[in-house]
């Protein structure tokens, strides 16, 4: 494991750095262990330079960089790394552990901007009756996830996190608490409503006389279905409603609450609200994806498909 390159002076201003990330910033654990792993790789690097991570310049830096780059690293992943130490060494200037911050002159990787997989209406149809079809808990609890994931934008994480006593009472709106332990407000449609008030008798009559306080519990004890259990599900679902299962995630379904709602004349910032994103610039890249739609569209219909599309839907 790369944190095992860390000497002890670097482990202990890691380990003070993501107590920061933790406390102020509230952190996940599986974002921390990120950056304690981009961390680890850095140090393994400077330590044969004779180097740590506390006194490493700026070149050092870049030699780290040109090194990721000739592994053949994708741009967004040197790029993440590079923001992990950004964050690192500005935390040490900060704390008056360093007199200056060695990412400051340092450039990241061009990245192109890649659009999220968004699935079509019909496809979101096909997994909900193909979930519909499916007989006993298993078809009445994938069909309550896929309407409440659909209805709502939720974070896969928020979706299997959810409380049962959030929806006991058939609410309007679902209170999520979300990334930074943010909360927000998400309606509830009626088909969310109607799939989740039949999925709450069978939840209670499948757990008998076993305490669960989550909405969907886990086969054994007191925590909740995984995510990746319910992606691996999700997956196999595709399989049988005839979707492609390269194109289907929890995240897809995600991208597609998103999308649909833009396509049906939703406003930006009720999106942005909805999915819970600290920043608008985020919510937009859905509006890249309707316009790459759109030019898919008249390439493939209109009767001047050869003509360069770009200039013409931006008149």
């Amino acid at each position: 494991m790369s944190a095992d390159l860390l000497s002890q002076r670097d482990l202990n201003a890691a380990d003070r750095f993501l107590e920061m990330l933790g406390g102020e910033r509230a952190a996940a654990e599986n974002t921390r262990l990120a950056y304690l792993h981009d961390l680890g790789t850095l140090a393994g690097f400077l330590g044969p330079r004779g180097e740590c991570l506390e006194t490493a310049g700026a070149d050092d830096l870049r030699a780290y960089l040109g090194w990721l780059a000739a592994q053949q690293l994708s741009p967004r992943t040197v790029a993440r790394r590079l923001s992990t130490f950004r964050q690192f060494y500005r935390f040490l200037f900060s704390e008056g552990r360093r007199s200056d911050d060695p990412t400051e002159p340092l450039d990241g990787p061009r990245q192109g901007r890649s659009l999220p997989k968004v699935l079509s209406e019909a496809e979101v149809d096909a997994l909900l009756q193909a979930a519909a079809a499916r007989t006993g808990v298993e078809g009445v609890r994938l069909t309550a996830m896929l309407e409440l994931l659909y209805a709502t934008g939720l974070r896969v994480s928020e979706l299997v996190a959810l409380p049962v006593h959030a929806v006991r009472r058939d609410p309007r709106m679902l209170v999520v608490r979300g990334k930074g332990g943010r909360e927000r407000m998400v309606p509830l449609s009626q088909p969310a409503r109607t799939a989740v008030g039949a999925w709450l008798p069978v939840r209670d009559g499948w757990l008998g006389t076993r305490k669960n306080a989550y909405l969907f519990p886990a086969r054994q004890g007191e925590g909740h279905l995984t995510r990746a259990a319910f992606a691996q599900k999700l997956k196999k679902l595709a399989g049988t409603a005839g979707v492609d299962p390269g194109k289907v995630s929890p995240h897809t379904l995600r991208h597609a609450f998103a999308t649909h709602l833009l396509e049906h004349g939703a406003d930006l910032r009720s999106v942005q609200q909805m999915l819970g994103h600290a920043d608008i610039s985020t919510t937009q890249i859905y509006t890249h994806v309707l316009d790459a739609r759109l030019k898919a569209l008249v390439g493939a219909r209109h009767p001047l498909a050869g003509v360069q599309l770009d200039g013409l839907l931006q008149d």
